[in-house]
């Protein structure tokens, strides 16, 4: 039995594992290539999640919202980790259309966070200076949280996949490729340098949806997790 949130992860990626254009782009502009079926089969899994995640550097570059637009749904609970507290309080994840949780440390200043909270959303206040993943998961599942769409940027996945917080993920392939050696990829970070220290995984379904192939992947288990 998981004493975290079951997680998935979810994003489009080119034939080459890029998430943008260019390092520091959007990656709505790369989206506009998904076709309608797409947004579809993204915003079914959005529909039956407790919540979903984005980081904060996707808050500031790509301002979404996070909701339940292309089904029929409910909206999950927004949750946005951000230890240094830079996160604009007019972002889109702060409309009234669903509850939003900022995840912090004492580095957020005093007046964002007076205004997320005027706005009707929370937040959460950790010790140190960096946000611990583990922490946060076992933070989440004590708030009621058993599930969580994860939906980047590669940071925020490469702290998910070090720390095997992860059961799934799932991908909307892109027949595109845009090269580029520091483009961000589906997971970032140090990465594990280490063929004993791979997360595994294990190919459960592949199919089309409009134009655009889905793979998902299920997290094979090791020993330590």
């Amino acid at each position: 039995m998981l004493n975290r949130p079951y997680t998935i992860i979810t994003s489009e990626v080119t034939v080459d594992g890029k998430l943008t254009l260019y390092k520091g782009a959007s990656s709505k502009e790369l989206m506009t290539l998904m076709d309608i079926e797409a947004y579809k089969y993204l915003h079914q899994i959005r529909a039956k999640v407790d919540a979903i995640m984005v980081g904060c550097e996707t808050v500031r570059t790509d301002n979404p919202s996070l909701t339940v637009r292309y089904v029929e749904g409910k909206n999950p609970i927004r949750i946005i980790p951000c230890g240094s507290g830079n996160i604009p309080t007019d972002a889109n994840i702060f409309s009234k259309d669903a509850e939003t949780w900022i995840l912090t440390t004492n580095r957020m200043p005093e007046e964002t966070r007076r205004a997320i909270e005027e706005k009707g959303h929370k937040v959460f206040v950790f010790d140190g200076d960096r946000l611990d993943f583990k922490e946060l998961w076992k933070f989440l599942y004590e708030k009621g949280i058993r599930s969580i769409l994860v939906e980047g940027g590669s940071t925020v996945n490469w702290q998910l996949v070090k720390n095997h917080l992860v059961d799934e993920i799932r991908l909307i392939h892109l027949p595109v490729i845009v090269g580029g050696e520091d483009i961000p990829t589906l997971v970032g970070g140090e990465g594990f340098k280490s063929l004993s220290k791979l997360l595994h995984l294990r190919l459960r379904a592949h199919f089309v949806r409009g134009r655009q192939l889905i793979t998902e992947w299920e997290v094979v288990k090791s020993k330590r997790d």
